[in-house]
């Protein structure tokens, strides 16, 4: 059953909005028909949507599959589900899910759970742009890595930029959010991951890495990095080769760059 709502201050377009400015923890807002395509094969628990007048008009097929779904559905004006849109030009569908669970244990179970290839973990630390963050995260979900570490004062895997950004890989990668930096490299060394990052004076290029060794690869802020306190942390670096005086490259893209080596390397 679909139930159409009016006002602009009904209670239930309230909590969306809360839901979209990060105001309620325990719930992810996912908008556009392609990442919502991605929560509903994803195993997280939805609780409710809302569609535009012109989406019913146009894709009444979806609309009834999310009634399938027995997911609560609100129909609003073109103009009133532009006042929940986080989108400035919305496809007109939104969906309201529980957040996944997140935490170390999760990313242990993963390796647990893959004991026949070699392990990899990211440790994303002060990674302060979304958009970056979920480039990263789709990435790290084709390479198949076991679990992805978020610092503390970084952004969050669930917020709606980092969410379209992961194609919704963030609802299914293992992640361990607002971890401490040097708690995260000791519980890497428990598991026998060896801390890994990139650095310009390295010695060795990523094509020289032993991909064979699990790994904890440590990536810091776009703008600023590690601190040197940090990288003296850190167990191993690399450099990734650049011609042309060029000094330096995107985060997602450099992250690619290292976790398809780890992939074509180590044939997982």
């Amino acid at each position: 059953m679909i139930n159409d709502i009016t006002s602009k201050n009904n209670i239930r377009l309230k909590f969306a909005r809360k839901v979209s400015a990060g105001k309620a923890k325990e719930y992810i807002f996912a908008e556009g028909f392609r990442l919502v395509a991605e929560a509903l094969r994803s195993n997280v628990e939805v609780v409710e949507g809302f569609v535009s007048e012109t989406f019913c008009e146009i894709s009444d097929d979806f609309v009834e599959t999310l009634l399938s779904n027995q997911i609560p559905i609100a129909k609003l004006s073109d103009q009133l589900f532009d006042s929940i849109a986080e989108t400035r030009s919305s496809q007109g569908i939104i969906l309201i899910c529980k957040k996944p669970d997140v935490g170390s244990a999760l990313i242990e179970q993963s390796i647990s759970n893959a004991s026949n290839r070699t392990p990899l973990v990211l440790l994303l630390h002060r990674i302060n742009n979304p958009a970056n963050l979920g480039a990263i995260l789709r990435t790290a979900e084709a390479v198949n890595v076991n679990g992805v570490i978020i610092s503390e004062n970084s952004t969050s895997a669930f917020s709606p930029k980092a969410l379209r950004g992961s194609m919704g890989a963030s609802l299914r990668i293992p992640i361990w959010e607002n971890a401490v930096f040097d708690r995260a490299l000791a519980w890497a060394r428990e598991l026998a991951l060896i801390p890994t990052c990139a650095d310009v004076n390295s010695k060795y290029s990523y094509w020289d890495t032993d991909w064979k060794k699990g790994r904890l690869l440590v990536f810091g802020s776009e703008a600023k990095g590690l601190s040197t306190e940090e990288f003296a942390r850190i167990d191993e670096n690399l450099y990734i080769p650049m011609g042309n005086e060029v000094e330096s490259l995107n985060l997602a893209v450099s992250s690619a760059l290292i976790m398809y080596e780890f992939k074509r390397r180590s044939n997982v």
